[in-house]
């Protein structure tokens, strides 16, 4: 039995690692669609944006089931990052718990501190992550949902 768990640990040690590197990823996949959203917005309230969804309305094959595609396509990473940075944060704080605890019950302060510090650090960067692409996923997703009805309201005055 004490091989499985030494097995199960070390496997689960070789996690921390891609998912520290995940929840890097997602943070910064969340401040580059921040930046993007910043622009969209002055864009939107200066009535200068130009929205591919409308761009791809104008194309007359372009079926309502293409373009919620299109919706779907734009949405797709910010929902990916807003559900998974979570997890991806939890299995980063429980990963080093194991070394703390140990570290605990030894009296080592100094592991028990590097452990905490890493699991933490990585559950407070993937919920800012998890945060910043949820608000930009729901802002974004009623925008071009307003897109969308300005498409079906124009075809139907065009039908």
């Amino acid at each position: 039995m004490i091989s499985l768990e030494t097995g199960l640990y070390a496997l689960a040690q070789l996690f921390l690692l891609p998912v520290l590197v995940l929840i890097v990823v997602a943070l910064a996949y969340a401040f580059a669609a921040l930046g993007g959203f910043a622009i969209e917005a002055l864009q939107r309230a200066r009535r200068t944006y130009r929205s591919p969804l409308l761009a791809r309305a104008r194309d007359p094959a372009a079926t309502s089931d293409d373009l919620e595609l299109l919706i779907m396509r734009r949405l797709e990473w910010l929902r990916i990052v807003a559900r998974s940075a979570p997890m991806l944060g939890l299995v980063a704080t429980m990963i080093p718990m194991g070394p703390a605890l140990l570290a605990l019950s030894n009296n080592d302060a100094k592991a028990l501190g590097g452990n905490l510090v890493v699991a933490f650090a990585a559950v407070i960067l993937s919920l800012v992550a998890a945060a910043l692409a949820f608000l930009i996923l729901t802002i974004r997703r009623r925008w071009l949902l307003e897109d969308l009805r300005e498409v079906e309201r124009t075809r139907g005055l065009a039908s």
